[in-house]
């Protein structure tokens, strides 16, 4: 039977996490910049207070056993949560530094919540934000567990909301976008145009495809031709310059490129497509008062060229 010694280190449980995570002792070394040897003391130590065995061997690398696996959920957990304390008591008065993590879908996180945080860190330089870019699936979880403080995303009407606060902030435009003297369609794009365009789409965030296919359902567009999915709208982004499809871009994602003239904004008469964002966090959170201010910088903030919130109050 398992047996938790009252010396059981969160050090442990975070090189344990690393090596479950890596399922290699040398990788997990490689990563925590220590030797293999400290690496494998930890694991064995670890097993030891809990008096079961946590790995085994797998060809080249390692495997969890059954216990290690049970073991692993609830020392991750364990990890986050603690971090999590960490950074609500670093930032607890307002003159303390604070600390936040922030997660975020693609493209919201790259070309938006960036200007929002260096805003932000001009305002307090003492204070330290990490942003998690991911998609929204995996934005939403971490704030559910508490690796990230909140989240700035997009969200489908079916992701799951359960135990999470949601908040909604502005409406961006989704633009028809093209290479500039592309081939498969002019300055302007009528419904008609639309299911026979070929398109690149994203390849990690079936919420992005969801919220499109759904907004063009409603636009009496039952289908569209997708030909390419990348993983990035700048992938994307190089794939409409070559002129191999056309792309829905956020506006903020786009508005430098098309002031360049690399990319063109094809008109969409009688079509308005736009993308609700969030802010997500849990709802039992205890936000520090450094977060509270950053999250309330980012609620009381409209960057240009978004709309007010028109949708509806939850998604």
């Amino acid at each position: 039977m398992a047996r938790f010694d009252p010396y059981l280190t969160l050090q442990k449980l975070e090189v344990f996490c690393v090596v479950a995570e890596l399922q290699s002792v040398t990788r997990a070394a490689d990563y925590l910049f220590v030797t293999q040897p400290v690496v494998t003391s930890h694991i064995r130590s670890l097993e030891d207070k809990l008096g079961t065995a946590l790995v085994r061997r797998e060809g080249r690398g390692i495997a969890l056993t059954a216990t290690g696996q049970r073991v692993y959920k609830w020392a991750q957990e364990v990890v986050t949560r603690t971090r999590e304390l960490e950074r609500e008591l670093g930032g607890s008065t307002d003159l303390a530094p604070g600390q936040a993590v922030v997660g975020s879908s693609m493209s919201v996180g790259t070309y938006l919540l960036s200007q929002l945080i260096c805003d932000f860190q001009v305002q307090r330089p003492d204070g330290q934000v990490h942003v998690s870019i991911s998609n929204p699936q995996v934005a939403l979880e971490a704030t559910r567990t508490g690796a990230c403080d909140f989240a700035v995303l997009i969200i489908a009407p079916t992701q799951n909301l359960d135990g999470l606060a949601v908040r909604p902030l502005w409406d961006e435009d989704l633009l028809l976008v093209s290479a500039p003297d592309s081939r498969w369609v002019g300055d302007e794009a009528r419904r008609e145009d639309i299911s026979r365009l070929p398109f690149i789409s994203t390849a990690n965030s079936t919420v992005m495809q969801q919220l499109e296919e759904g907004q063009l359902r409603a636009n009496g567009i039952p289908s569209r031709r997708i030909v390419l999915n990348l993983g990035h709208p700048e992938a994307q982004k190089e794939a409409v310059r070559r002129d191999l499809g056309v792309c829905f871009f956020s506006k903020t994602a786009v508005e430098r490129d098309l002031a360049r003239g690399e990319l063109r904004c094809v008109r969409t008469p009688g079509l308005a497509l736009t993308l609700p964002l969030y802010l997500a966090s849990r709802e039992d959170k205890e936000f520090s008062a450094f977060q509270l201010a950053l999250k309330r910088h980012i609620e009381e903030a409209r960057p240009p060229g978004l709309k007010p919130f028109q949708g509806k109050p939850e998604p």
